[in-house]
Protein backbone atom coordinates (compact mmCIF):
# COMPACT_ATOMS: atom_id res chain seq x y z
CA UNK A 1 0.00 0.00 0.00
CA UNK A 2 1.30 3.36 -0.66
CA UNK A 3 -0.17 6.76 0.96
CA UNK A 4 -0.35 10.69 -0.20
CA UNK A 5 -1.45 12.79 2.89
CA UNK A 6 -3.57 15.72 2.12
CA UNK A 7 -2.32 19.49 3.24
CA UNK A 8 -4.20 19.56 6.39
CA UNK A 9 -2.07 17.22 8.20
CA UNK A 10 2.19 18.13 8.71
CA UNK A 11 4.21 16.39 5.99
CA UNK A 12 6.20 15.35 9.62
CA UNK A 13 3.52 12.21 9.65
CA UNK A 14 4.69 11.69 6.26
CA UNK A 15 8.20 11.13 7.67
CA UNK A 16 7.09 9.24 10.78
CA UNK A 17 4.97 7.28 8.91
CA UNK A 18 8.13 6.11 6.55
CA UNK A 19 10.20 5.20 9.46
CA UNK A 20 7.62 2.86 10.45
CA UNK A 21 7.57 1.30 7.01
CA UNK A 22 5.20 2.56 4.90
CA UNK A 23 5.07 4.05 1.07
CA UNK A 24 4.01 7.32 1.89
CA UNK A 25 4.42 11.43 0.82
CA UNK A 26 3.03 14.53 1.56
CA UNK A 27 1.33 16.63 -1.04
CA UNK A 28 4.31 19.11 -0.52
CA UNK A 29 6.96 16.17 -1.57
CA UNK A 30 4.89 15.19 -4.15
CA UNK A 31 4.47 19.07 -6.20
CA UNK A 32 0.76 18.99 -5.11
CA UNK A 33 0.30 21.63 -2.27
CA UNK A 34 -1.98 23.82 -4.52
CA UNK A 35 -4.00 20.58 -5.81
CA UNK A 36 -7.39 20.75 -5.49
CA UNK A 37 -9.67 17.90 -4.30
CA UNK A 38 -10.11 16.62 -7.63
CA UNK A 39 -6.89 17.09 -8.49
CA UNK A 40 -5.55 14.85 -5.79
CA UNK A 41 -7.92 12.36 -6.22
CA UNK A 42 -6.85 12.08 -10.10
CA UNK A 43 -3.14 11.78 -8.49
CA UNK A 44 -4.21 8.68 -6.17
CA UNK A 45 -5.97 7.02 -8.29
CA UNK A 46 -3.33 6.98 -11.30
CA UNK A 47 -0.72 6.33 -8.68
CA UNK A 48 -2.60 3.83 -6.90
CA UNK A 49 -2.08 6.00 -3.66
CA UNK A 50 -4.55 5.57 -0.71
CA UNK A 51 -5.09 9.37 0.62
CA UNK A 52 -4.62 10.08 3.80
CA UNK A 53 -7.01 13.17 4.82
CA UNK A 54 -8.92 14.99 7.75
CA UNK A 55 -10.84 17.11 5.05
CA UNK A 56 -14.37 15.96 5.25
CA UNK A 57 -15.26 16.77 1.30
CA UNK A 58 -12.72 13.57 0.95
CA UNK A 59 -15.32 11.65 2.67
CA UNK A 60 -17.54 12.97 0.64
CA UNK A 61 -16.06 12.26 -3.09
CA UNK A 62 -15.17 8.96 -1.64
CA UNK A 63 -18.56 7.78 -1.27
CA UNK A 64 -19.72 9.24 -4.95
CA UNK A 65 -21.31 5.56 -6.34
CA UNK A 66 -18.61 5.83 -9.45
CA UNK A 67 -15.67 6.69 -6.92
CA UNK A 68 -12.37 4.55 -7.12
CA UNK A 69 -9.92 6.28 -5.03
CA UNK A 70 -9.41 4.85 -0.93
CA UNK A 71 -9.26 7.08 1.45
CA UNK A 72 -8.03 7.03 5.30
CA UNK A 73 -10.30 9.75 6.74
CA UNK A 74 -8.56 10.87 9.99
CA UNK A 75 -11.32 12.54 12.86
CA UNK A 76 -8.43 13.65 14.86
CA UNK A 77 -9.05 17.87 15.80
CA UNK A 78 -6.10 20.36 15.80
CA UNK A 79 -2.74 18.26 15.61
CA UNK A 80 0.75 19.17 16.13
CA UNK A 81 3.47 16.93 14.37
CA UNK A 82 3.92 15.10 17.73
CA UNK A 83 -0.21 15.08 17.94
CA UNK A 84 -0.26 13.08 14.72
CA UNK A 85 2.37 10.70 15.20
CA UNK A 86 0.76 9.85 18.50
CA UNK A 87 -2.23 9.65 16.83
CA UNK A 88 -1.45 7.02 13.81
CA UNK A 89 1.18 5.19 16.79
CA UNK A 90 -2.28 4.53 18.56
CA UNK A 91 -3.75 3.33 15.63
CA UNK A 92 -1.19 0.93 13.99
CA UNK A 93 -0.40 -0.75 17.51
Amino acid sequence: MKFIIDNQLPAALAVYLRKKGFDCEHVLEAGLAEASDAELCKHAIANELIIISKDEDFLYLANKPKATFQLVWVRFGQLSNSGAARGFRAGLA
